[in-house]
């Protein structure tokens, strides 16, 4: 262990996150100069018995380690055999494996950090009714099993926090290598009030856009969801009508800025909205793209018009047929989480991690100088 590490560096990715944790990996080696035979992740299995049960299995010790798990809850694309038959990881098997491997370090690590991309259960973050609370049960139980730091992206409500308020709890938006990812997929897009705007899909993604639109200085126009409570279906009041606030979009390109896309269905009538009232190009972009009913709906949408592109994360599984959309742009966020990662090993602070303003405005003048200087020069983006 050097002096200025907090503990010997050991990354584990859960099933799922595999790919994840290797490009981790691979900037630390580069940065910390390793032979590229040496490796900071530790290799764990989480086996399962024929009916389902499954254990945690570390094949390394752990004692006195500096431990970061990262964990991908919404893999569906990882399997196991029970009674024979193949069944898909749900958020709650992915959960139970992360709680095996935790339980398996035995106590025995110096600090152990999870990086829960998608945070687990996060839309059930409060009490309407006489239900449960399973994203605070979640992190106190966390916090019982040893974990000392959390890390999540985009939590649809960072309030939770509140259920361990002596623990460390980062919540992390992606907002920066957002807006890289569209100055280099469009690099016509004009980054001023004139020719681009933000738009909020509905009430509870205001903070994000304000974020947005602060840090480009752009205005904001905001749809808020009429909703017929009298009925549930799936779960939910279903939406009756999207209305709009703000100015003319006109002849402007637009960003709808929210935390996930789920099935799509509001996300598309927004579209379809905007382009009713004269917007340009449409982009999105979500921190995770869900995609609960297929891409069918996506695709026709997209050969009809109604959108341009769609950014969402790599920190969630993604399908194949997804990342071949002709539509979809991924934002690699593994540069970023090995930051965070190299930063917290060294026991350092990650305020200016976590605080982009100033990478975004160096993006944006360095984006501009290229489009003053034509389309021919090629411009470097530093960080993440």
């Amino acid at each position: 262990m050097r002096d200025n590490e907090f503990g010997e560096l050991c990354v584990i990715g859960m099933r799922g996150c595999d790919d994840f944790a290797m490009q981790v990996d691979s900037y630390l080696k580069e940065w910390r100069r390793h032979d590229n035979d040496e490796t900071y992740i530790v290799k764990v299995d989480t086996p399962r018995f024929g009916t389902g049960e499954g254990k945690g299995l570390i094949h390394e010790s752990m004692r006195g380690k500096d431990v970061y798990i990262i964990c991908d809850t919404f893999n569906r694309g990882v399997t196991y055999k029970m009674y024979g038959q193949t069944v898909p990881m749900s958020p709650d098997d992915h959960y139970a494996d992360l709680k095996r491997v935790i339980a398996a370090i035995a106590g025995k690590a110096r600090r152990i950090t999870v990086i829960m991309t998608m945070l687990y259960e996060g839309r059930q973050h409060r009490r309407a009714a006489r239900e449960s609370l399973d994203c605070p049960l979640m992190l106190q139980e966390l916090k019982m099993y040893g974990v000392t730091n959390f890390i999540t992206f985009d939590a649809h409500d960072p309030r939770v926090q509140n259920a361990i308020p002596l623990s460390g709890f980062d919540n992390v938006m992606p907002t920066y290598q957002m807006i890289k990812a569209l100055v280099r997929a469009v690099p016509d897009v004009v980054l001023d009030k004139d020719h681009l705007m933000i738009i909020s899909p509905d009430e509870g993604a205001m903070g994000r856009c304000m974020y947005y639109s602060s840090v480009l200085g752009l205005d904001i126009g905001v749809f808020y969801k009429r909703r017929n409570y009298s009925v549930v279906i799936n779960g939910r009041n279903p939406i009756e009508a999207h209305e709009y606030l703000g100015k003319d979009l006109n002849g402007l390109d637009v960003i709808i800025v929210d935390d996930m896309i789920s099935s799509g269905e509001s996300l598309l009538d927004v579209c379809v909205q905007l382009k009713e009232k004269g917007a340009n190009r449409i982009f999105s972009f979500a921190t995770f793209g869900l995609f609960t009913e297929g891409l069918e709906r996506f695709n026709q949408a997209y050969e009809q018009g109604l959108f341009t592109r769609i950014f969402t994360t790599n920190t969630i599984y993604r399908t194949p047929e997804l990342l071949k959309s002709p539509w979809y742009t991924e934002v690699n966020m593994c540069k970023y989480v090995a930051y965070l990662v190299d930063t917290l090993n060294h026991e350092a602070s990650i305020s200016n991690l976590l605080n982009p303003v100033n990478r975004i405005n160096n993006l944006v003048q360095k984006h501009k100088a290229r489009q003053e200087q034509g389309e021919g020069t090629q411009l470097q983006f530093d960080l993440n």
